[in-house]
């Protein structure tokens, strides 16, 4: 098996502003991104987060000083941020850190100048005045990002508060006279989302830094292309990584690690987990750079190789695993049991004398796909969560989508099953021939009847599921096939049922308590 990946991820230099604090005339100088302290990396996990690193080069004054970083992303969550000096000989103390993502918009100075005229430049080059009785400006919902955002904007909109109201000679109108021409900035407005401190350090010079944060706003999903010969159970396997970037800032030239497992991470209603949707992809990528994989503590790291780019607002997919010849099995199951909704909620002790219960039948037969993560069958690697879609080639050469799944994280040599549909010519009929109750015996005999039809041209293999619910001591007194005990509960019966031909399995089972 080859491992392929192509990540896209890019990397936006920061701005970094250091105001002395010695004199009353503040003093700035820019300083660049240090190479040699850290560089640039981002581990997205794949439940809306990720952690960014980067080091920074500070020209500091000795004492008092103001530093100001903007271009990060919108989503950060300001508890986590974490400034250190890679300096040892040098001491760094922060005496206050802020966080400002209110940057400068047009609706949002409306919104300051809510009350108060100022001019509007029309299209035909003339000024009028406007009084903003209303500005139009929808504040920031709780959650700042992914679909429920959209649906509290527009919550928002719908009450009509998304639409600015304005005063022109006396009369409201609800569109603007034209483009408003507004006073000068603030002191205390931002042009972009910024992280300030104010530091002291016992000496002046150069020092390096680190900064990390964890944000919202990005992602990243494996999703799996499984392609069956036209005829013959071997698969061709392409997997892909699918990374979104939701963050607000651009990312250049990083090192990117996916991490992939279950992380325990307390949710806000900022950190909205909502489940990105999927992207499929139909080609096949030639080539790409290696990703490497190591487990991490109880969790599995995936390393892009060299550095990539990831635009704000960008979806990116790239191949990260690839195998041929995977030796796989179709699987046909009936489980004919038809859950009652009346008896949903139901205990073993309440259901153990309900004669009724468990007599409902269920007609469809399941398809589903089984092969082994192992390197004998030319896989052997942890596989991320994501969903799986299988295509099987026509006489013609063509592609068709035969169903699809989705796979939680699978660690290599365990088996993989995985439900595609029902089957077409394959039916199942389950009936109640007998049921006997002795309460004070304290046992039940109950008998089913299962029968499995196959209408089509060669025999099929299926599996009879029977779950065994009255009661957790139960024996299987008669049966003229063979089953096993797959748990506390379930019973299987293996059958081989004939082209257009039906297979009959009768059963009794005892309970007593």
């Amino acid at each position: 098996m080859r491992k392929r990946a192509g990540l896209a991820a890019t990397w936006c230099l920061l701005a970094l502003q250091v105001m002395s604090g010695e004199n009353a005339a503040a003093q700035t100088k820019e300083a660049a991104r240090n190479d040699a302290a850290v560089a640039p990396a981002l581990t997205i996990y794949n439940q809306q987060f990720a952690v960014v690193r980067y080091g920074l080069a500070l020209d500091l004054n000795a004492g008092q000083n103001h530093v100001a970083v903007t271009d990060i992303t919108g989503h950060v969550e300001p508890d986590s941020v974490f400034l250190r000096s890679l300096d040892e000989s040098r001491h760094l103390r922060i005496l206050e850190q802020n966080y400002r993502n209110d940057p400068v918009s047009e609706l949002l100075l409306l919104s300051l100048y809510e009350g108060k005229t100022i001019d509007f430049l029309t299209p035909d080059k003339t000024i009028v005045q406007g009084k903003i009785i209303r500005s139009g400006f929808v504040p920031h919902a709780t959650v700042t990002y992914g679909q429920r955002y959209y649906q509290a904007q527009g919550a928002y909109l719908q009450q009509g508060a998304g639409q600015p109201v304005i005063e022109v000679n006396g009369k409201l109108q609800f569109t603007l006279p034209g483009q408003p021409l507004f006073p000068a900035l603030g002191d205390d407005t931002v042009l972009k989302p910024t992280l300030s401190w104010e530091l002291e350090t016992d000496k002046a010079g150069k020092a390096n830094a680190e900064l990390s944060y964890v944000t919202g706003g990005m992602n990243w999903e494996a999703s799996y292309n499984v392609v069956s010969p036209t005829k013959g159970a071997d698969l061709d396997l392409v997997g892909w990584v699918t990374l979104d970037n939701q963050s607000g800032e651009t990312f250049r030239d990083a090192r990117i690690k996916l991490m992939a497992g279950d992380v325990n991470k307390i949710q806000t209603n900022e950190m909205y987990m909502a489940k990105s949707q999927s992207y499929g992809v139909g080609g096949v990528m030639a080539g790409g750079p290696e990703v490497t994989e190591k487990a991490f503590d109880e969790y599995h790291l995936y390393t892009l190789e060299r550095p990539t780019t990831l635009h704000d607002r960008e979806t990116k997919q790239v191949e990260f695993v690839r195998a041929a010849g995977v030796k796989s099995k179709t699987v046909y199951v009936y489980d004919g049991w038809k859950v009652d909704a009346n008896y949903r909620n139901w205990t073993m002790e309440t259901i153990r004398t309900q004669d009724a219960f468990g007599t409902q039948s269920n007609s469809k037969v399941w398809v589903m796909q089984e092969f082994k993560n192992s390197a004998e069958n030319h896989l052997g690697i942890p596989l991320p969560k994501g969903r799986v879609r299988f295509y099987r080639r026509d006489d013609d050469g063509q592609l068709e989508f035969t169903g699809e799944n989705e796979i939680d994280h699978t660690p290599k040599d365990e088996l993989i099953r995985i439900y595609t549909g029902n089957a077409f010519d394959l039916t199942g009929e389950r009936r109640r021939l007998d049921y006997k109750l002795n309460t004070q015996a304290r046992w039940v005999d109950e008998s089913f009847e299962i029968k499995v039809r196959n209408h089509k041209s060669t025999p099929a293999e299926v599996r009879i599921v029977e779950h065994l619910y009255r009661w957790n001591i139960w024996d299987i007194s008669k049966s003229a096939d063979p089953f096993k005990k797959v748990d506390a509960q379930t019973a299987a019966f293996v059958v081989e049922v004939p082209p257009d031909g039906e297979k009959v399995v009768t059963y009794q089972v005892h309970y007593s308590w």
